[in-house]
């Protein structure tokens, strides 16, 4: 069943009633062709989840009613932002669509030492928009109840000011890994508390100099091995986020 992220809280729209507008509106009539009847699940942005059956269709809103509320928690206890130093082509949007089903919450990409791209204010929008899109896609495909928000930065250094905001912090660097470190994500996730913000830097095709780590250590951030092999750009966000599903949504049950 199709699943639409809306902008207002549950409280606001039960007031104003349900509908879908804009692109919403367009996907629901012209791709999924839904009629008066037909049922989907909206999304707000309070994380309250509805099914929801149409009632009438306007020329530019659908209107709908509540059906029953969605009942099942699928996010993760703790809110996951994935940083990443831009990578090259389009791993960057591999890493939000698949980030986004394993429960990622934000995403942000920043210049870091040893990225190659490299992107003006004009691009970082212009590729922040479909990162945004990939996101919101994924989110609905996935059953999420959040739509994470995709961050672009054109200068790191406003990106770390931002890193006294997160309650804990972890580096994915390949020589924690070459030396066999693998006591502190599972110690850093075991640690935290439900509603508690982890921020995870991932670096680009290069990885990350000794004197970024150094730097990232100086603001509170703590190196971390993802096992024996070393992985992509691409696939360590994955492993990471792969990691602390299990840890909280298989292990504590």
């Amino acid at each position: 069943m199709q699943r639409y992220f809306v902008e207002q809280a549950y409280t606001e729209m039960v007031a104003e009633g349900f509908s879908l507008e804009g692109e919403d509106y367009h996907h629901a009539i012209n791709v999924m062709r839904m009629k008066e009847g037909d049922q989907c699940y909206l999304v707000f942005q309070d994380e309250v989840a509805i099914k929801a059956e149409v009632t009438q269709i306007l020329t530019e809103k659908v209107l709908l009613r509540e059906v029953a509320r969605e009942e099942q928690t699928k996010e993760l206890p703790i809110h996951v932002t994935i940083a990443c130093g831009y990578p090259k082509g389009d791993k960057l949007e591999l890493v939000v669509q698949k980030g986004t089903e394993l429960g990622a919450h934000n995403f942000i990409g920043f210049p870091s030492q040893t990225s190659v791209v490299k992107w003006d204010g004009k691009k970082l929008g212009k590729r922040q928009d479909r990162l945004s899109k990939i996101a919101k896609e994924a989110a609905e495909q996935s059953h999420r109840q959040v739509q994470p928000t995709v961050t672009m930065f054109e200068q790191s250094a406003l990106f770390f000011e931002s890193f006294s905001g997160y309650d804990q912090i972890l580096v994915a660097y390949e020589e924690a890994a070459k030396i066999g470190e693998k006591a502190q994500l599972v110690r850093t996730i075991q640690e935290m508390k439900r509603g508690q913000k982890l921020l995870v830097l991932v670096g680009p095709e290069g990885g990350f100099s000794a004197k970024e780590v150094s730097y990232f250590e100086s603001l509170g951030a703590h190196v971390c091995g993802l096992g024996p092999r070393i992985l992509r750009a691409e696939t360590a966000p994955l492993y990471l986020l792969s990691a602390i599903s299990y840890q909280f949504d298989l292990l504590q049950v």
